[in-house]
């Protein structure tokens, strides 16, 4: 959404942005939105808004399990039909959120529940989730109807309250996310599951859905629940040690769209390699030469 920024470094202010496209050497505005900063403060920025949808309409499928699933959202996003909501949860979060058979009719919870939006111009929209219906029933899934897909919308800002919650009541709840190609993605599920299981102490649930779907490839979202015991800190740091590295082995990246920060620093390099890594130190030297930017973050 960003077209243009300013941002103030310790050598000058850069400036950037002053076409929709250029072919003027390579983005820079991606180098700073990426770079966590440790290159510059964004003090100004330009940012491209849509007009409010005259329609925005959510509704819920099922398919019988999480691969199934990820093979109808695949041709969903190969299809050129583009909804604006696509968030498919595997067969325990499906559990979960269908969790009252009278919500959606009995033995609902079974299989992976699919949210798909669709939000725009009236007439565009309802065409769009026309054509959307007749291609994901094609595709084997059952429609559920708009109370599912409602439902997510209402609670969908409520889960990180939620958290805190379980918190004092001594439940350990973490998340974290990752990507990867379509031909990887059931791979990568499978691992970063195994490794968190064997590392969290049982009882202990380890949900996952699919929050962002491309042609080329989707996001995996996983949130783990466990008793907090004794060291809740060294437990998660172990869980999501394991989980990284299941996630680099598997062939996916170390984040979607949480960052790097401090949390993913250590394996920054196994995903952009040593020349990746010179690039970055590069840029930070020219433009923060005594680093003194967000010290710690990014690069070691």
């Amino acid at each position: 959404m960003v077209v243009g920024l300013v941002a103030a470094t310790p050598v000058g202010t850069l400036r950037l942005g002053t076409a929709p496209a250029s072919a003027a050497g390579p983005d820079l505005r991606q180098l700073l939105l990426g770079s966590e900063g440790i290159l510059g403060v964004i003090t100004a920025v330009t940012v491209r808004v849509r007009r409010v949808p005259e329609l925005a309409a959510y509704e819920g499928w099922r398919f019988p399990s999480f691969a199934a699933g990820v093979d109808a959202v695949r041709t969903l996003a190969q299809s050129g039909l583009r909804p604006t909501v696509v968030r498919l949860s595997d067969e325990t979060e499906t559990g979960l959120n269908l969790a009252d058979p009278e919500h959606v009719g009995a033995g609902a919870s079974s299989g992976a529940l699919l949210v798909v939006g669709v939000e725009g111009d009236r007439a565009v929209a309802a065409a769009t989730r026309g054509s959307i219906t007749s291609l994901l029933t094609h595709l084997g899934g059952e429609p559920l109807g708009d109370e599912p897909g409602e439902a997510w919308r209402a609670g969908r800002f409520a889960a990180p309250y939620l958290r805190d919650s379980l918190l004092d009541a001594g439940v350990l709840v973490e998340t974290l996310e990752t990507a990867a190609f379509w031909s990887r993605l059931p791979a990568v599920y499978a691992a970063v599951k195994a490794a968190l299981e064997a590392r969290l102490p049982g009882p202990r649930l380890v949900l996952c859905h699919v929050s962002h779907v491309y042609e080329t490839g989707a996001s995996l979202y996983f949130t783990v629940a466990t008793a907090e015991g004794e060291t809740p800190v060294e437990t998660w740091l172990a869980a999501k040690a394991a989980a990284t590295d299941a996630i680099v082995a598997s062939g996916g990246t170390i984040t979607h769209h949480h960052a790097v920060g401090r949390d993913h620093r250590a394996w920054l390099e196994r995903e952009i390699g040593p020349v990746g890594m010179a690039a970055l130190r590069g840029a930070k030297a020219a433009l923060d030469p005594h680093g003194i930017l967000n010290p710690g973050v990014l690069l070691p």
